[in-house]
């Protein structure tokens, strides 16, 4: 089997046994890449010096005897609004297309520390805005099992990276779906962790209360390494969460014996796709047949989570994109005077959907409408989030399909709203802050389906156990996509 069709678990016991390089398997992954890459277009920024540096690092460390880090001398990408020192990070976004950040996100930090190899920074929605990446203010980027279709999105070049063989694994950022969406979309692993769980710092902000980064991986078991090396505290991050970060693997467990399972019925309502809802059944029979409980839930305020949401999120997106106005960094256009000129740089540099955003957040906050749309959007946030505390006191977990239908073609939702509406099973878990995992469920007419699996705080152990004993005994994750090899 060729080298990018392995797994980081995998790779890393072929590295320590020296049955293969870390310089060895980075090209190869390159070598995939260039093969792909035009079909797919997974890529803002290629990192391949810098790679091949860290993977002979890597192989110095082996031939000396070192113990390696799980990830050690293996190849990964990161999500292009994740700070890198002395790379381009632009959040696919023509305002920030030559900025080049003076420090490293703590995540990148803790990479490095792992001896990781980063081969390069993935494509997105423009400041991750979107759910296709068909906002990118660079390019699409397409599904690696079907190239008509959309990847998902945001971190759409990340999901299609991974399944396609470009990285081993990579992260990308969630504020209302946009790991697991992506990952359900091209049939590989997604975990958001609990808001807090892992640091923002260095993420360049969309919305603050509701961003956070997480991993893409081949399977669970890769999930659960990326997870333990970037999940803990950090000092930098006032919103991150004090307290230690659990060793993941050892949720590698194939039991779900006595496991409580919730099945939210507002998550099976009208607009779900049959084959999609069919599978997510198939797997929860499977579930119980294995040892699990089952029973119905609800969260009854979850029609309202979707226009809170475009509230809440574009309200903080106004505030936070503020900065970007031609003077502190990013595209500057000249004007006839300031005003002019902050005007046109940002017209300019805004694609259209973020241009949607900040003028529906700047619309919310305004002096006349705070009450009436941004508090009262607030005030059903916390309903949100008292249902799923409530339905947490019956059951241990909770399982929907991650997204109402299978990979779409591009263009095929030039409205905003319908494009919206594909993140129902999503964005209520960010309100919440909960943890939530997209795995492999099936396949309807040839395009993966994913299964969600949402979790109580800081229970991200829980949630890996059961996606992992699911996995076990299912092959979903071991299939690749049809791509042309050439």
């Amino acid at each position: 089997m060729e080298l990018f069709k392995h797994t980081a678990h995998a790779l890393h016991d072929m590295l320590q046994s020296k049955q293969i390089s870390a310089v060895e398997l980075t090209n190869a992954v390159f070598a995939r890449t260039d093969a792909v890459e035009p079909k797919l277009r997974s890529y803002i920024t290629e990192t391949r010096e810098q790679a091949l540096a860290q993977a002979a690092a890597v192989d110095n460390k082996i031939a000396r005897g070192e113990q390696i880090a799980p990830l050690a001398g293996i190849p990964g990408a990161l999500k292009d609004n994740i700070c890198t020192k002395g790379v381009k990070t632009t959040c696919a976004s023509r305002i920030l297309a030559n900025f080049v950040p003076p420090y490293d996100a703590t995540v990148v930090d803790k990479l490095a520390a792992q001896d990781a190899v980063l081969v390069g920074k993935t494509n997105c929605d423009e400041f991750a805005m979107g759910g296709s990446t068909e906002n990118s203010g660079f390019f699409i980027t397409r599904n690696p099992w079907d190239t008509d279709r959309v990847p998902g999105g945001s971190s759409g070049g990340s999901a299609a990276a991974v399944t396609a063989g470009q990285a081993i694994w990579a992260l990308g950022s969630d504020t209302g779906g946009s790991i697991r969406q992506p990952a359900a979309y091209c049939g590989n692993v997604g975990l958001k962790p609990t808001y807090g769980r892992v640091s923002r710092y260095g993420l360049v902000a969309y919305a603050s209360s509701l961003d956070q980064i997480g991993p893409f991986a081949k399977d669970v078991t890769d999930c659960a390494l990326v997870l333990n090396a970037i999940a803990g505290h950090d000092a930098k991050d006032s919103t991150s969460i004090n307290a230690a970060a659990p060793d993941y693997t050892k949720a590698l467990v194939q039991d779900v014996k006595g496991l409580k399972i919730g099945l939210p019925k507002e998550y099976f309502a009208a607009g779900i796709q049959p084959e999609v809802a069919a599978a997510i059944q198939k797997a929860v029979d499977q579930l119980v047949a294995m040892g699990a409980e089952v029973r119905e839930v609800s969260l009854p305020h979850t029609e309202y989570a979707l226009p809170a949401y475009y509230l809440i999120a574009p309200a903080e997106a106004s505030s936070n994109l503020a900065r970007y106005d031609g003077v502190g960094f990013g595209h500057r256009a000249s004007g006839s005077d300031i005003i002019d000129m902050y005007k046109k740089s940002r017209s300019e540099g805004f694609g259209p959907e973020v241009k949607r955003r900040v003028m529906l957040g700047t619309y919310a906050l305004s002096s006349g409408y705070y009450d009436a749309y941004y508090l009262k959007a607030l005030q059903v946030r916390t309903l949100v989030k008292q249902d799923f505390d409530k339905a947490f006191a019956e059951v241990d977990v909770l399982i929907a399909p991650t997204a109402p239908t299978t990979a779409f073609k591009i263009g095929e939702l030039s409205d905003p709203l319908a494009m919206y509406l594909q993140d129902i099973c999503t964005i209520p878990v960010n309100l919440a802050g909960l943890p939530g995992i997209s795995i492999p469920c099936g396949f309807a007419q040839g395009l993966p389906v994913g299964m969600q699996i949402i979790g109580k705080p800081l229970a991200e152990a829980t949630i890996i156990q059961a996606a992992y004993a699911f996995e076990q005994a299912n092959d979903y994750h071991t299939r690749f996509a049809p791509l042309g090899e050439g």
